[in-house]
């Protein structure tokens, strides 16, 4: 599948009408999970699972974490094949970083709404307005909006990556607007123009949820993902008084980790997709992590299933092939975006 083609399946997969029915009838038992494992090996295949997937997706995978963690053990790791269990624009980052290996996804329906909200034409006719302007793309974008792209940043490091433009260079950021919003905030910068995207889970998790959940335990501290929409209602109610500013943190997925093993909160509200509360409670098993909004669930996320891993390594599908042109174009955006910014804190 060439990048023009995986573009055109990931658009469908978010048309309604699409089947997007998981993949299923498989338990995710330890028969299971021992398959795996053997699958994995007889392949030569490291198994990488994103924060939001399924409790027993990442509990069988080589490694778990973010989405710039993994880009970098995808381009760092010695096997010979690499299975992303994420999204499509996840697996294509890895293909991106590592074109002579096999990249793999369980099922490649998986999309996501942020990366649907920007296409390569659209950056380029944006790009025609501001001419001389640097583009900076959240990763969670395709291959080619990232050929697009001068540099790629990850939640983590996007303000580091704004702060690392002159000051005098006009900077477009995007798609999410909401993360914009945030690296505006931060650097104070005037001259970024922030495009109008959003993820769907993430935007849901909106203030009027935030603040009653907040009222409803004051003692607890606020775990927030610059993506949602509840971000700057975040910052107002600490503003405000009405949650103490040290129990308001803007974290990415990474972040969130360390904070979770630093903290001695008793009760912390977390404000991201809801595949993350598996890890947080690992990190820190006598903390209760309770979801801001527990119906913020990325379907796309969910796609990858006992299911569609077995079948994954079993038969080789679905593999992920961006063209060399348009890889060779985004590769450059993707390493500034891996050198910038404190390992394994990303998306």
């Amino acid at each position: 599948m060439t990048a023009s083609s995986t573009a055109a399946a990931h658009d469908t997969a978010a048309e309604p009408g699409v089947d997007l029915t998981p993949f299923g009838g498989v338990v995710g038992d330890q028969a299971w999970r021992e398959e795996i494992l053997r699958l994995a090996a007889e392949q030569d295949a490291v198994v990488l699972a994103h924060n939001y997937q399924l409790p027993e997706i990442q509990d069988v995978a080589h490694h778990t974490g973010d989405s710039l963690a993994l880009s970098r053990i995808a381009a760092e790791s010695t096997a010979s094949t690499i299975v992303f269990c994420g999204v499509h624009f996840m697996a294509e980052t890895a293909k991106i970083l590592s074109p002579d290996k096999r990249v793999l996804i369980p099922d490649e329906r998986a999309g996501c709404s942020l990366a649907d909200s920007i296409t390569a034409d659209q950056l380029r006719a944006w790009k025609a307005e501001h001419p001389g302007a640097v583009v900076v793309s959240y990763v969670n974008t395709t291959a080619a909006v990232k050929a697009e792209t001068d540099i790629c940043c990850t939640s983590s490091n996007a303000v580091d990556v704004v702060r690392s433009i002159p000051a005098d260079r006009e900077v477009l950021f995007l798609p999410d607007q909401f993360l914009g919003a945030h690296v505006q905030r931060e650097t104070g910068r005037e001259n970024l123009h922030v495009w109008a995207g959003e993820c769907h889970v993430h935007a849901g998790i909106n203030g009027a949820e935030l603040a009653e959940r907040a009222a409803a335990a004051p003692d607890a501290e606020l775990f927030i993902h610059p993506e949602c929409g509840c971000a700057t209602s975040a910052l107002y109610l600490a503003g405000e008084g009405g949650v103490p500013a040290e129990k308001v943190r803007i974290l990415s997925t990474g972040g969130m980790l360390d904070a979770a093993r630093g903290t001695s909160a008793s009760s912390v509200l977390v404000a991201t997709e809801v595949g993350m509360l598996h890890q947080l409670r690992q990190a820190a098993p006598n903390v209760d992590f309770r979801a801001v909004n527990d119906r913020a669930s990325c379907r796309y996320m969910k796609m990858i299933t006992p299911a569609a891993l077995l079948r994954c390594l079993r038969e080789g599908l679905d593999e992920v092939h961006v063209d060399p042109d348009t890889a060779s174009q985004a590769r450059s955006a993707v390493r500034r975006m891996i050198e910038i910014g404190r390992p394994g804190g990303g998306e």
